[in-house]
């Protein structure tokens, strides 16, 4: 009997030996609390644009961030705010088994993972532009120096390295949270045709009262021998 690739991956345990539904849930409010985080800072420096323009002059990264004005920062508000709810829906869709509000979730995680993947496709297509980020950076970034010092091909490999880990644990996640939702639809399916057996048993049995109401048939005669 062949088993298809999907049934081969096909586990309901994930990280820490717990159940995929657990590390989902987990997987959502982590998510939902990052998000959170990020929202709440950007409503503050909306609130108060003097002070958040004063802490991005004053430290040691904020060169390339002074350039975001109140829309970017509108629009970096909306997307934290969208991606709380698709975290909180694929969390309930978890908690509550209801595999429909997993799928937001399922493809924002697949839309992440492509763009890791187009950036260390760009990295080995263009590894030029490790140099030109590096230029780019303060020169109060730390290490600036000694970075723009190594070897072009050390930091492409450095730069793979860190991306194919990223990646590789992004599709692990991508794995728990997709063997969260078969098993979630697998659940549903099973609970569905318990039902629909159970009304068809009902329907098949006749009442009970009907049952006793029911006169018994006649003894057939006895045998009379010549």
């Amino acid at each position: 009997m062949m088993i298809s690739p999907w049934d081969r991956w096909y586990s309901t345990s994930c990280c820490l030996c717990c159940h995929v539904r657990t590390g989902t849930i987990i997987l959502g409010i982590w998510y939902m609390l990052i998000n959170a985080v990020v929202l709440l800072i950007l409503l503050s420096a909306l609130n108060d644009p003097v002070q958040y323009h004063y802490h991005l002059t004053s430290s040691e990264l904020g060169t390339d961030l002074d350039v975001m004005d109140d829309a970017n920062m509108c629009i970096a508000a909306a997307i934290s705010l969208l991606m709380i709810m698709i975290c909180g829906m694929a969390t309930y869709g978890a908690y509550k088994q209801h595999a429909a509000w997993i799928i937001p979730f399922f493809c924002y995680q697949i839309f992440d993972f492509a763009l890791n993947t187009l950036v260390a496709i760009s990295v080995v297509v263009y590894p030029n532009t490790i140099q030109d980020y590096l230029q780019q950076l303060p020169g109060t970034f730390p290490y600036k120096e000694d970075l723009m010092s190594t070897n072009n091909m050390c930091l492409v490999l450095a730069v793979l390295l860190f991306v194919g880990c990223i990646l590789a644990f992004k599709a692990y996640l991508i794995a728990c949270v997709w063997n969260c939702y078969r098993y979630v639809s697998g659940r549903s399916t099973t609970e569905v045709l318990v039902y629909v057996t159970t009304n068809d048993t009902t329907v098949l049995l006749p009442p009970y009262e009907e049952a006793i109401a029911i006169p018994p048939k006649d003894p057939p005669p006895q045998y009379v021998s010549a």
